[in-house]
């Protein structure tokens, strides 16, 4: 699906045909990149393999001998009757659960798959990222592969040739592009697949779960390529994670045995997914309400620590967060009028470094700068983010200072210290990023920006949903009085 023509895939009663068409023979919408209408994919299920061979035996025989017709299979639709529209600079997540036809959906938007019924429209050069290591020879060496499959995406040997060392910088697998991709991990095969997809001007990007394997600092590279890629192409894109779908899709549609369930923004589809999920694994047929409630004291605000700290510190669900050390040589960008030097969590009270923590804990983030030149109004801050790179919280020193700005000269070095209690996090790795600016709020110049300047694991937590938990000062259930028990 490389042509930049528009491409009409369509099947009837198992009967298939691909075609390139003239776009307006679809739609007259210049707008719409990918059309699909009522699309259904069927496979036939067979008991056994000698019923495969009993099946056309017997209708053949049917047609000379008094016999009836068997059917020694049983149909099994996974998508039925599904239709979407995408247009040019939207993103649209596809969710739901396993077996619900995400997967099939994408290989028939990309062509790899034809359906038994219904009909898909793209237009412009369609990048696919679907099942591990899709498209690669096992056998060939990752630089072989690079070509092989960027030629299957559309690009000539010249034009691969100027992009082989961006992919590979992209990709960052290091000596490995040049052995065998059998040889390779589950996260290398997706930063080789990722950084190929992600250079050959692609006007459609379709991603299927790529992001489920990799470390943090990929996971953040391709967030921030694929926020970038929304700019300018369009994207489908497939994940159970539900926070990833609402940070990154305009709309959503919500699939449940191969039909669309929900469709809508993707805040309100991703809701109705997690209402779907709690609802298969718990059932609620009403409140027990026992005959006393035991209400925990309330604490001092001034001092507050999760009133549930004494049992968390001894039990599994206590938040243990690992801490790395800064690293000087993240991605990072700016105009070089001052640099990060020096990235570190420390204890609240005593401000020593740490390199362990525990949720709910009193920290201090401290962030070190050096001037190259006079800043006027330095402003050092910092962003804590996940490993798809969406924002948990963040701050920066302008409000506090916006009065009166520490003006600096060239050469000189400064802190800032953020102190807080630090939020309860699920368990995964996570990044902060830190930055310094001279101006405003709304108006300022970016002189140094650290994309992944300090990476922490979160071990364990007692999160059960949502991006983070805070620690909370009260937690109180009161009996209402009612009408039965007067």
């Amino acid at each position: 699906m490389s042509s930049k023509r528009g491409n009409l895939i369509t099947s009837v009663d198992g009967g298939t045909a691909v075609a390139p068409v003239a776009s307006e023979s679809v739609s007259d919408d210049e707008q719409l990149t990918v059309v699909a209408n009522d699309i259904s994919k069927a496979y036939l299920l067979w008991d056994s393999p000698r019923d495969r061979l009993k099946h056309p035996l017997r209708a053949a025989l049917s047609r000379w001998l008094p016999i009836r017709e068997k059917a020694y299979y049983h149909e099994f639709w996974a998508l039925r009757d599904v239709s979407l529209e995408l247009r040019k600079g939207e993103t649209l997540g596809i969710i739901g659960r396993n077996g619900s036809g995400k997967s099939t959906l994408l290989q028939v938007v990309c062509g790899t798959l034809t359906p038994t019924r219904g009909e898909v429209f793209t237009r412009g050069r369609v990048s696919a990222l679907l099942e591990l290591g899709s498209g690669f020879n096992p056998e060939f060496t990752g630089r072989e592969n690079v070509y092989m499959n960027a030629t299957i995406l559309g690009l000539s040997r010249s034009e691969i040739d100027d992009r082989y060392a961006d992919i590979v910088a992209f990709a960052d697998i290091g000596d490995y592009i040049d052995q065998p991709v059998k040889a390779y991990s589950s996260g290398m095969f997706v930063r080789l697949a990722f950084a190929i997809a992600a250079h050959v001007d692609a006007d459609i990007m379709i991603v299927d779960e790529a992001l489920a394997v990799g470390d943090v600092f990929f996971g953040q590279k391709c967030m921030r390529f694929m926020r970038k890629f929304r700019e300018r192409g369009s994207m489908l894109f497939v994940s159970h994670d539900t926070g990833s779908v609402i940070n990154l899709c305009d709309s959503a549609i919500l699939l449940e045995n191969g039909a669309v369930k929900a469709r809508g923004s993707a805040k309100d589809v991703c809701q109705q997914y997690l209402e779907d999920m709690f609802a298969a694994r718990q059932t609620i047929d009403g409140v027990c309400e026992p005959n006393q409630v035991a209400i925990a004291p309330e604490v001092d605000a001034m001092d507050t620590v999760d009133q549930r700290q004494q049992y968390l510190n001894v039990s599994q669900f206590r938040n243990d967060i690992e801490l790395f050390e800064f690293d000087p040589g993240s991605e990072a960008f700016g105009s070089g009028g001052a640099r990060i030097v020096n990235v570190s969590l420390c204890d609240g009270g005593t401000r020593a470094p740490l390199s362990w923590i525990v949720g709910g804990e009193r920290v201090t983030v401290v962030v070190e700068a050096v001037t190259e030149r006079s800043l006027s109004q330095p402003i050092l801050g910092f962003m804590v983010k996940d490993r798809l790179g969406q924002v948990l919280f963040s701050d920066n020193t302008y409000l506090t200072y916006r009065e009166h700005p520490p003006g600096l000269r060239a050469g000189s070095g400064f802190r800032a210290r953020f102190t807080f209690r630090m939020p309860v996090l699920p368990v995964g790795e996570y990044c902060i990023a830190a930055s310094v600016a001279d101006g405003t709020q709304l108006e300022h110049v970016q002189h140094h920006w650290v994309h992944e300047a300090l990476v922490f694991r979160s071990h364990s937590s007692s999160v059960c949903t949502g991006l983070m938990g805070v620690p909370m000062e009260s937690i109180v259930v009161e009996r209402l009085q009612t009408e039965g028990d007067r």
